[in-house]
């Protein structure tokens, strides 16, 4: 019985596709805008995201997306280390605003890799070498001496020295210091006062 009316569905939408072959001939190709805009649409709708979530779910989908992920990265990877990729990443880099970009984004992996390169006695041991290095030595204090990192380091300060954070903190510490001392004062005065009552008839 359902052999019978697939057969039926089947036969049916071959008709309608063979009178309907005329009219599309002479029609005008669908424009890719109204085509894309009417997706955006479909997709936009209860039916169109419910859709989507099931056909994500379905564990058939989910094993050729797994699949593709691993040939999305094999392929990047090969592309990275190949001649082409890194004159790529070569000419890109040497712009500043992509340089920025690039910078910015990989911030947290930059600093939670450094925080853990900090920790392994390898590359604390490699951190020495250089710092050890004459060569590396000599280079860093023409460059401390220069002009330059100088007028650097004098901007860094002040910065840090307007920052409303800092100020706030070196209050703090001024009133805690403040505090401190008016406390040995207030004992100073009391063992005072005690010598000076126990020095009497």
């Amino acid at each position: 019985m359902k052999k019978g009316i697939i057969l039926l569905l089947l036969v049916c939408s071959v008709q309608l596709a063979a009178c309907g072959g005329k009219a599309l001939e002479a029609a005008p190709p669908p424009d890719y805008d109204q085509t894309k805009k009417m997706m955006v649409d479909i997709l936009k709708t209860d039916e169109g995201k419910k859709a989507v979530k099931d056909i994500v779910a379905d564990e058939e989908i989910k094993k050729h997306m797994v699949m593709d992920q691993a040939v999305v990265k094999e392929t990047i990877e090969k592309t990275l280390v190949s001649e082409k990729g890194q004159e790529f990443w070569k000419k890109a880099l040497e712009d500043p605003k992509f340089a920025e970009s690039m910078a910015k984004s990989m911030k947290k992996q930059n600093e939670q890799l450094l925080k853990s390169l900090m920790k392994d006695p390898e590359y604390q041991g490699m951190v020495m070498d250089i710092l050890k290095d004459p060569v590396f030595q000599k280079d860093l204090s023409e460059a401390l001496k220069s002009k330059e990192f100088r007028e650097q380091m004098r901007e860094v300060v002040t910065d840090t020295l307007e920052s409303p954070l800092y100020k706030a903190k070196i209050e703090d510490m001024l009133k805690k210091v403040a505090s401190e001392k008016k406390g040995d004062k207030g004992g100073e005065k009391k063992q005072g006062d005690q010598g000076g009552g126990g020095g009497g008839p």
